[in-house]
């Protein structure tokens, strides 16, 4: 039994075979179209000015990389809930998290930062304490209802992947979708492999860069 049709590409992960079938798999138009709603609404960010336009025929999306700029905004996907217990030593505090998000918005010259999260709510107030810039998508109760928190993640998904910089958590297959996007959209690969760092002492293993093969 496959528990994830992700799983019968596993042994091609990488090579031009998997890319084919990842680039023709798009999130639904209408998921996307929310997300796009948002950027432009908050984050000053459209695909005209960010470099990332869609080609309708997935079969004619060709894209060098780092052609996409991405929108004024840096984009964190913090895990939080199942990963402090499965993950604890790779899972940064909040206070941690923040510092490191701090580090890369002073480098780039940016102020805002979009979260992707599972965290509850008090967790993401005492995030954005640290971080007074950061927001999130807070789906209306009809698009929650409508498409559940399967259809809401894709949003944060969409939203995350057209930041000018992302942060990802360490073996998540919600970053790691977001990674795939960035790569089909054109980023360059040094504002897409990253992820938060767990502890202050211990070596960061950045993820390993993948490229597409056309």
């Amino acid at each position: 039994m496959f528990d994830r049709a992700e799983v019968v590409l596993h042994d091609h992960f990488g090579d031009q075979d998997f890319w084919k079938v990842r680039r023709s798999m798009r999130f639904a138009k209408h998921l996307r179209e929310i997300g796009d709603e948002f950027r432009r609404k908050f984050l000053n960010s459209s695909d005209e000015t960010d470099g990332t336009l869609l080609h309708d025929d997935w079969q004619m999306m060709k894209t060098k990389s780092g052609q996409a700029v991405g929108g004024p905004y840096l984009a964190v996907h913090l895990r939080r809930k199942d990963f402090l217990h499965g993950r604890p030593k790779e899972v940064p505090s909040l206070k941690h998290a923040a510092e490191q998000v701090q580090k890369i918005l002073l480098k780039l010259k940016l102020n805002t930062t979009f979260v992707a999260t599972d965290a509850p709510e008090n967790e993401f107030m005492e995030f954005k304490k640290y971080i007074p810039g950061a927001i999130k998508y807070n789906p209306p109760l009809e698009v929650r209802q409508q498409y559940l928190d399967g259809g809401v993640a894709i949003i944060d998904q969409w939203i995350c992947a057209h930041a000018k910089y992302f942060i990802g958590t360490y073996e998540s297959t919600f970053s790691f979708r977001i990674q795939d996007e960035r790569e089909i959209l054109g980023f360059d690969p040094d504002t897409t492999f990253n992820r938060l760092c767990g502890n202050r002492k211990m070596k960061c293993e950045q993820p390993s860069r993948w490229r597409i093969i056309y």
